[in-house]
């Protein structure tokens, strides 16, 4: 059990008292008043601090912001809470948790420990046999005596001992609807504790279940994806985040297999909407009232029921005698940008101070509230820790779940960070006074970056262009822009041997001799050593690349990621004011995508990775088209129309150099477009050559890719940004986020090392700038365009393209018709140099061996190909011990393991938990 106790301020827990609910997350309201003292700032505040750094200004985290809660935290170190509740005694709180091999934390909040953590493996106090949790709950029964755990398919109900711990773990299940499993979201125990009622948000309905023997009693159809749920008197309120079924003539797309309302050119959901079950009349269809978009979190307080409305950032107000929505509370405490806040839960107080969390702010919005129609006055904001997720009063105390808690610092090993270093924390405070509350404002403001740097729009007048023009709309150097994105790697796995950046040499994994081109890249157009992935892993990663964002539903979603992963093929995860190429196509730029966003693949079969290797291999010679069809297509109409679509998505099966050629006979017949977008995932490794042979294939795609666009007439006003999606298969001794990226261009600084704090934001930030792309929302709103990477005088000079210097075909079982591959010399001076064996020596061969097994159950190959469906830990040390040649131990160990012996392998996988 790994705990970190911090103490923030010295405010005291006052004595308990029975709560006044469960633990629900607080939405924000009205706009904030520009003015007033506030502390405005933007994200170039960073400077050169680092993440995991704590400065004066708070601890620096990865997503653009800097962390510094109010009041007493308890760091958790066994993962991320997805949601949480306190015990009817007000001494306990369960709090699921994921991503840090437990599925369960009881936490005695009088001593402010962690008491008990339950999951599947050695290291817990209680053994469940499954790690997949819910996006709603636990929950404990009236009387104290039960908790109920939501998971894919049901529950595990335990009964509660009387020093508040768990024991007597018991299934109860509810079947699949075909290929729906359960997903069971928020339960509600009627008052007498017989009977629980269920969302059960896989299937669109809710259910009655009887709570001694889990028996469904009774069934009803509500809207889609029904997620909170609370009772007021003979009535059951359901938030449903996908709003209502579909009518004959909406436009809909696929949320897991239902087609839900939604907007073809956005992809999300336009209808959001709470169900009103009448239990003195079971047998009646619900009611529906609409609300916002993406209703999430419900609190039920004086006849009220409020409901946070995520996408819209708002929160609706129901009057239950009426059941009407009778006010809506506005969420956009920043003027500059009206959504990506992310109100995700919300409580009343006694003396009428409505709390509503912004997730993705890392704020509480706090508001004076008299009656349902009175409007409420915006009193301000307080600050927490890393996306929370729930709030309650428990006595005189505010009770706030951060989902991250102080982000990736958990303690795993002394070699390094990896992003599955999560935590998760709590956080108490008794409420300050209003205006202690308003001054707190400032706080919040200056950890988000809001209001320096305001975007500025160009208002007509002729200005001279340059490459990251200072008021959007401006014209710039740059015309065609090209996001290549890639898969998991950190900065010290393939850049830590570069001796000019802050690197570790003992983790460059993947240095020169595997990666020419990206060195060579950093040494002509400049080495980043400080920017940061903001995601754990692809679910979120290309959230952030193509939205600036990664929505509550994915945020809330990684206990169990089954209903989608990437959400490429779920409206749910989609923001409504759209992606980075809907944003081009409104600003009047043309789009062009090769695979990234990309969710469906049918190839033939006979489309091995040896085959498609030697038809590249055929095309560079002849110049003829590919031999073989393949068609690779996203569900969102926007996307799948400027998608060339014989650009295959992610599958390890399918060579990089392939894609690049199947891009470069594109852009030499139609040239290239504003936006370019591309998906190369070699560098995820796990596909038929071993791992260094696809990370050097990936290298040589991207410097082919660069070489023909720096050679062709489209280099004077081109600009290419290379970014990883996340950062999680390695390790990095600064922290698990850190990345590799690149600017190139000749319009880009040359061959300087830039130590700037960067992210994904401020990079997706500068391509908004160049275009004239407007901001999707708060966060890309307040990032500092990187106008310091770019230079005033352009250097023409074009790059040319380094041959591979680790074979390509290593590894394979089945070598390609056309030959291996013969690569060029490896550079035997480089210090930090990987010198892969041709062969296993003798006595690893046999744990070898039992790790190819492994790999072989990998579904990372074929059209259903998933990025991160490994074990991550697992995956880390495979791809390791390949690099070495199973010749030296995962840093910080003393041993090469197998699979079943890796310390942390119990954490899940992506299917049950990314």
């Amino acid at each position: 059990m790994h705990v970190t106790r911090q103490r923030v301020s010295k405010a005291r827990l006052g004595r308990f008292s029975r709560p006044t609910g469960r633990l629900l997350a607080a939405a924000t309201a009205v706009l904030v008043v520009a003015g007033g003292g506030i502390a405005y700032a933007s994200t170039d505040m960073f400077g050169t601090d680092q993440v995991g750094q704590t400065t004066d200004k708070g601890l620096v985290v990865s997503g653009d912001q800097y962390v510094k809660p109010i009041g007493d935290s308890l760091v958790i170190n066994n993962g991320k809470i997805m949601s949480s509740s306190v015990s009817p005694d007000g001494a306990h709180l369960a709090a699921s948790v994921t991503d840090g091999g437990m599925a369960l934390a009881i936490v005695d909040l009088k001593n402010w420990k962690v008491q008990q953590l339950v999951g599947n493996n050695a290291a817990a106090n209680l053994r469940i046999s499954g790690n997949d949790v819910g996006q709603e709950g636990p929950t404990y029964s009236p009387d104290g005596s039960q908790v109920w755990l939501g998971q894919t398919d049901g529950f595990t109900k335990f009964t509660v001992n009387p020093d508040g711990t768990l024991a007597n773990p018991t299934s109860i299940k509810i079947p699949a609807d075909g290929p729906k499993h359960a997903l069971v979201a928020q339960p509600v125990f009627s008052a007498d504790g017989s009977t629980v009622y269920v969302a059960v948000n896989g299937q669109n309905r809710v259910v009655a279940l009887d709570a001694a023997t889990g028996a469904v009693k009774q069934s009803w159809v509500v809207g889609n994806a029904p997620r909170g749920m609370v009772m007021v008197g003979d009535k059951l309120y359901v938030s449903n985040e996908g709003g209502r079924p579909a009518k004959p003539g909406d436009t809909t797309i696929n949320s897991y297999n239902t087609q839900v309302p939604a907007d073809p050119n956005t992809g999300a959901t336009t209808t959001g909407t709470v169900s009103v079950i009448d239990l003195a009349n079971p047998a009646a269809a619900a009611a529906s009232i609409d609300v916002g978009l993406h209703p999430t979190a419900m609190y039920a307080k004086n006849g009220v029921v409020f409901v946070t409305n995520t996408a819209t950032n708002d929160v609706s107000v129901i009057d239950t005698a009426k059941d009407k929505v009778v006010q809506t509370i506005a969420t956009q405490p920043w003027p500059q940008a009206s959504v990506g806040y992310e109100p995700d839960a919300v409580t009343l107080t006694d003396d009428g101070h409505l709390l509503v969390t912004l997730g993705r702010a890392n704020a509480v919005a706090v508001y004076r509230y008299t009656t349902p129609q009175e409007p409420v006055s915006y009193v301000g904001l307080l600050p927490t820790g890393y996306f929370p997720a729930e709030i309650t009063t428990v006595g005189n105390d505010v009770l706030v779940s951060n989902t991250r808690g102080v982000d990736a610092l958990r303690p795993t090993t002394a070699a390094g960070h990896g992003t599955h270093d999560t935590t998760s924390s709590l956080q108490r405070f008794q409420l300050p006074s209003d205006k202690e509350i308003a001054k707190s404002t400032d706080t919040v403001f200056a950890q988000n970056g809001w209001g320096k740097n305001d975007v500025k729009v160009a208002h007509g007048n002729k200005q001279k262009a340059e490459p990251v023009p200072k008021r959007l709309g401006d014209p710039s150097t740059i015309k065609h822009v090209f996001l290549i994105v890639k898969e998991n790697r950190t900065y010290d796995q393939v850049l830590g041997d570069d001796p000019r950046g802050n690197g570790d040499p003992s983790l460059a994994q993947y240095g020169e001799n595997v990666t020419p081109n990206q060195h060579a890249l950093a040494s002509q157009f400049g080495l980043y050593d400080n920017t940061y992935d903001i995601g754990t892993n692809s679910a979120e990663g290309h959230n952030w690349l193509m939205q600036a964002d990664n929505p509550e539903y994915t945020e809330s979603s990684a206990g169990e990621y089954l209903r989608s992963y990437d959400t490429e093929d779920d409206a749910l995860g989609h923001q409504r004011t759209g992606f980075i190429w809907t944003g081009a196509q409104a600003a009047g730029k043309t789009v062009r995508n090769f695979g990234e966003f990309q969710q469906f693949l049918t190839k033939p079969a006979d489309a091995s990775w040896q085959n498609l290797y030697c038809d590249t291999k055929n095309m560079q010679a002849t110049g003829q088209n590919t031999a073989y069809t393949l068609n690779s297509s996203s569900p969102i109409p926007s996307l799948n129309d400027v998608s060339v679509h014989g650009f295959p998505k992610f599958d390890t099966s399918v060579p990089d150099i392939y894609r690049s050629e199947i891009w470069k006979q594109d852009f030499e017949k139609n040239g290239p477009a504003n936006l370019n977008m591309f998906w190369l995932s070699s560098d995820h490794t796990g596909g038929p050559a071993n791992g260094p042979a696809q990370v050097a294939d990936n290298d040589l795609a991207v410097g082919k890719i660069v070489d023909t666009i720096s050679h062709s007439e489209y280099w004077k006003d081109s600009a290419i940004f290379v970014v990883e999606d996340d950062s999680q298969a390695g390790l990095d001794h600064v922290d698990g986020h850190r990345a590799p990226i690149q600017i190139i261009s000749p319009w880009a600084q040359r061959g300087k090392v830039d130590s700037r704090y960067y992210t994904q934001i401020t990079m997706v930030r500068t391509i908004e700038q160049i275009l004239g792309i407007q901001p999707m929302n708060q966060k890309d709103s307040a990032a500092t365009p990187m106008s310091g990477a770019f230079a005033k005088k352009p250097d023409f000079t074009p790059f040319t393209a380094l041959p591979n210097r680790t074979s390509l075909t290593a590894g394979l079982k089945t070598p390609p018709a056309c030959g291996l591959d013969t690569p060029a010399p490896q550079n035997q001076k480089l210090k930090a140099a990987v010198a892969v064996p041709t062969a296993v020596p003798a006595d690893k061969q046999e744990i070898a061996a039992i790790w190819e097994a492994w790999k072989a159950q990998q579904p990372f190959t074929g059209p259903t190909a998933r990025p991160d469906s490994a074990n991550p830990e697992q995956m880390n040390h495979f791809s390791w011990y390949e690099s070495y040649g199973w010749t030296k131990p995962y840093p910080g160990e003393d041993k090469i393991y197998t699979p079943d012996q890796v310390p942390g392998a119990y954490i899940p996988s992506s299917e049950n938990d990314g």
